[in-house]
């Protein structure tokens, strides 16, 4: 049988132990490989491997003995409990072997779970699961989570419901990152509330979010869109020493002050600017920039994205003669100048 959306994440997280077989496929390994792991958890238990109720026959075995399979299927484990057998890596050339050992199966034998790349339609392993009558295929596209499977998320790490805006955060977040690196995410967002009773704020998710700009060009980027310029010498300093280069400094300018017209310029506001933005801009820091966004005005931006990039043309001349950071630095301190 072909299961999709909530029926296979229902057969994820409560397996049936009359289904003899599930396959899962699809083009993410990792998606895949979470699944598989999520199934097998549920089936086995917290000690399956341990007790050694689970049996792994890679694909390539299987092509040497296919007979291996159904004697893992039949084998009697030394431990009481439900046993797995975990095929990997599974092709159409093991789909014979397959469907003898789904012959074959018995209540009590232990459940296949064999996973699998991107298979076509007309693939004979994918068309033998799809179409038994017990057993299930279940295909894994690289859709974005949604709200339930981030709520499952959540509580699989012990957390709380997260508030509406918060899960706007997170399926922002969802969207951008792997759903390995999604996962591990959610898991440092578990320890770092661990004992917090409080719920979860966009600050939180700020503080475990991968990190995507160096801390102090940050800095060095809203203190020149908050017109700090006492603040920002200093920062250029630590940042030259540190030898960041002057072109990348000058397209991390680029790239804040656009996200900030696009916020100040979008017709809903820049809350609605920046929640649309890729990637996502979280918490305390969004808050920063909405308030940029709104000093500064879609019109004084369009002005300093002018200047920036007259500087950048200007590092790009051929004839130029001035110190690449001068000019970089010099256009960051006219920017954090301007008047408001």
């Amino acid at each position: 049988m072909k299961l999709n959306g909530p029926a296979a994440a229902k057969l994820f997280a409560r397996p049936d132990p009359s289904v003899p077989a599930v396959l899962i496929f699809g083009a993410d390994p990792m998606r895949v490989a979470m699944k598989r792991q999520e199934i097998l958890a549920n089936i086995l238990g917290p000690k399956g491997e341990e007790e050694m109720r689970l049996t792994r026959l890679p694909a390539s075995d299987l092509r040497k003995d296919g007979a291996a399979l159904l004697d893992a299927v039949k084998a009697i484990s030394f431990f009481p409990g439900p046993r797995a057998v975990f095929v990997e890596d599974a092709t159409d050339g093991l789909t014979d072997v397959m469907a003898i050992a789904l012959s074959e199966w018995r209540e009590g034998d232990a459940q296949i779970i064999a996973t699998a790349g991107e298979l076509k339609a007309s693939s004979k392993l994918r068309k033998l699961f799809e179409g038994h009558r017990v057993a299930a295929a279940a295909a894994l596209y690289d859709d974005p989570p949604t709200r339930e499977s981030i709520a499952a998320e959540l509580a699989r790490a012990g957390l709380k419901e997260a508030p509406p805006d918060v899960m706007n955060d997170l399926l922002a977040l969802g969207r951008e990152l792997s759903p390995g690196d999604f996962r591990q995410t959610i898991e440092k967002l578990a320890l770092y509330k661990l004992n917090d009773p409080a719920p979860i704020l966009a600050a939180d998710i700020e503080a475990v979010a991968p990190a995507t700009v160096d801390t102090e060009i940050d800095e060095a980027l809203h203190a020149v869109a908050e017109r700090n310029s006492r603040a920002l010498g200093p920062l250029l300093q630590r940042l030259s020493a540190q030898g960041v280069a002057p072109v990348t400094l000058l397209i991390m300018v680029a790239r804040h002050f656009r996200a900030l017209h696009a916020g100040a310029a979008d017709p809903e506001g820049p809350m609605a600017g920046f929640q649309r933005m890729r990637p996502p801009v979280f918490g305390p820091r969004r808050d920063r920039m909405i308030r940029q966004a709104k000093e500064w005005g879609a019109g004084a931006l369009e002005n300093a994205l002018t200047q920036i990039l007259e500087t950048d043309l200007a590092l790009r001349s051929a004839g130029q003669t001035a110190p690449a950071m001068a000019l970089v630095e010099r256009l960051l301190i006219r920017l954090a100048m301007t008047r408001k």
